[in-house]
């Protein structure tokens, strides 16, 4: 298999609060031999809010990061769901609309840039799955994560609207997605089916209704929980700063105890490979979370 080359969007969440997602997504590529090109001129998709306040500011900064990729000649992969999501809808948006596109271009070429639309965008999740491969991802395995009953939680903006995500199968099934599922197969762990995986963790209402987003992470927490689950799994970094560290204020609420360790997708995937501590992050999590290597590789 040729080597694979991405031009990695790292969003702003993965260099500030979630460090621990950026440092185990490189450790990946590099076991993997996946080439990474950091885009380091990109800046913030607009996180759904800017999107809500200036619908073509929005469209202008996402195309802006999309063109450093296209100057690259490379896909550009991201790992938020909600990065993934803005940046496909503009991408959507300018490669449907002519007249938009040459707007947004307008205010590109003040910083010298102009979106072509040439450069793929796909979540890292599904370059690994269809684009490495789940039999060489399994191949690579040295740690199995037998021990282990994973809940896959998705999330909302990775699975939806299935069209916007350009997967080999046609977009995946926002009411039964399988992917997460699939990788932890792959890793030889056991994945956890359960009613929640597909739902909305609450992060983007948390200011605005903190009750609901309480009791949204709330019933994936306890659903996993229930059904057995060791932890959680996530792609989006945003669904695991909710899920990870409000689970004090979240049981409040639920009127139960909720600890479960919830990692990042590329963090199991570096456990399993057999990445170091410090390139996993497993410390940087609220929930304690370092007991799950020493679980791993007694297994």
């Amino acid at each position: 298999m040729s080597q694979l080359h991405y031009a990695l969007f790292t969003g702003c969440t993965a260099k500030q609060s979630t460090p621990e997602l950026l440092s185990s997504t490189l450790a990946v590529a590099k076991k993997l031999g996946i080439e990474i090109t950091i885009l380091e001129e990109a800046s913030c998709c607009g996180a759904s809010h800017l999107q809500d306040f200036d619908e073509f500011l929005a469209h202008v900064l996402n195309a802006r990061n999309i063109c450093y990729a296209e100057k690259l000649g490379l896909t550009m992969i991201t790992i938020c769901n909600t990065c993934q999501l803005n940046s496909a809808m503009t991408k959507h948006a300018l490669d449907t609309n002519s007249e938009l596109k040459a707007r947004v271009n307008e205010k590109l070429a003040e910083v010298g840039l102009e979106y072509k639309g040439t450069s793929e965008i796909k979540h890292f999740l599904y370059a690994i799955i269809e684009e490495y491969g789940l039999e060489n991802v399994k191949d690579k395995v040295v740690v199995p994560l037998s021990n282990f009953n994973i809940a896959p939680f998705y999330g909302c903006h990775n699975i939806r609207p299935s069209e916007l995500h350009h997967t080999s199968n046609g977009g995946e099934n926002s009411y039964k997605p399988t992917s997460l599922d699939e990788l932890i197969v792959a890793l030889e762990g056991r994945p956890v089916n359960y009613a929640s995986k597909n739902k909305c963790c609450g992060f983007h209402v948390e200011l605005q209704a903190n009750h609901t987003s309480e009791v949204l992470a709330g019933n994936a927490l306890l659903d996993a929980i229930d059904n057995n689950a060791d932890m959680m799994v996530t792609p989006c970094p945003l669904c695991h700063l909710k899920m990870d560290t409000y689970q004090d204020s979240v049981g409040k609420v639920m009127g139960r105890e909720i600890a479960l360790p919830v990692l990042h997708m590329p963090q199991m995937v570096a456990l399993a490979l057999g990445c170091s501590e410090a390139e996993i992050g497993l410390n940087f999590h609220v929930q304690k979370a370092k007991q799950i290597i020493k679980q791993a590789v007694s297994a």
